[in-house]
């Protein structure tokens, strides 16, 4: 099995039983309850990856990472930044950059748009 294949399946395990129980127990709308879910999945990945780096184990691929942002992870993946000091050297990773901060204007006017049609 590729790791990219493992590490997907792993985001799913962790991001569907989120929104299930986000979505059951609160009255938030569906795209507010896929940015918490992802985001907090982006955010253990990030996590799981610095330490892997640490141990020399197989990583979290790079691509995966983009990917969960660009979705609705990108909160997760900030804070995970941040939190771990992980691709966060602006000279190494100048994508990772330039596609959080695509993605989270895209996502902070989507959030936006939600709340006012739902509020309507």
């Amino acid at each position: 099995m590729s790791y990219y294949l493992l590490f997907t399946l792993i985001c799913a395990s962790g991001v569907v039983p989120i929104f299930a129980y986000v979505s059951v127990h609160s009255d938030w709308n569906p795209y507010t309850v896929w940015l918490v879910a992802l985001g907090a999945v982006t955010f253990g990945l990030y996590g799981l990856d610095k330490l892997l780096a640490k141990l020399s184990g197989p990583r979290v691929p790079e691509r995966l990472l983009h990917m969960l942002a660009l979705l609705g992870g990108v909160a997760g993946a900030w804070l995970g930044m941040w939190v771990f000091r992980h691709k966060s050297n602006l000279r190494k990773h100048p994508r990772i950059w330039g596609l959080l901060a695509l993605a989270s204007v895209v996502h902070v006017a989507l959030t936006c748009r939600s709340i006012l049609v739902g509020n309507s």
